[in-house]
């Protein structure tokens, strides 16, 4: 391996690990470059933090406030990182068990997170960071109301 692949392993694990540990606000924007964009996909109906996208360190501050206004998390965890080293770019699996606040339903999710990196400062810092998440779960949380809870349709 090489110390670009070494050092974007790095940095990924660093901000997965301030996410996990639950991390100031201020940790998590350490990660972040300044012109950094932020994506949640999905539809902009299933949260206020899903399907747009939030720019720079005041949208970061903005997207943080968000999920922690409506989300609670715990025993989340990380693994799986794939780098690539040419595109500055970090792939990693996640997984936690999440909570609406305001409906209290919780779930367990597995989640991916793309994060593609530029040098700033001298520092490795995400420029753009991407989430493919369960939002149907998240939906339905917010409805207060639990996947189990929906019959399957079967054929």
């Amino acid at each position: 391996m090489s110390s670009r692949y070494d050092s974007l392993l790095q940095a990924a694990e660093s901000l997965c690990n301030d996410f996990a540990t639950k991390a100031d606000l201020q940790s998590m924007l350490s990660h972040f470059s300044s012109t950094t964009t932020a994506f949640e996909h999905g539809d902009p109906h299933f949260a206020p933090f899903v399907g747009r996208e939030f720019k720079g360190l005041e949208g970061m501050k903005e997207y943080f406030g968000l999920l922690g206004k409506y989300l609670a998390y715990e025993n989340m965890s990380f693994g799986e990182y794939f780098a690539d080293e040419r595109q500055n770019k970090v792939s990693v699996k996640g997984k936690g068990k999440f909570t609406w606040v305001s409906t209290g339903v919780k779930w367990d999710e597995g989640f991916t997170y793309t994060l593609d990196f530029t040098s700033e400062d001298g520092k490795l810092k995400v420029s753009r960071y991407q989430v493919w998440a369960d939002t149907g779960a998240l939906y339905l949380a917010r409805l207060g109301r639990k996947v189990e809870d929906i019959p399957a349709t079967i054929n």
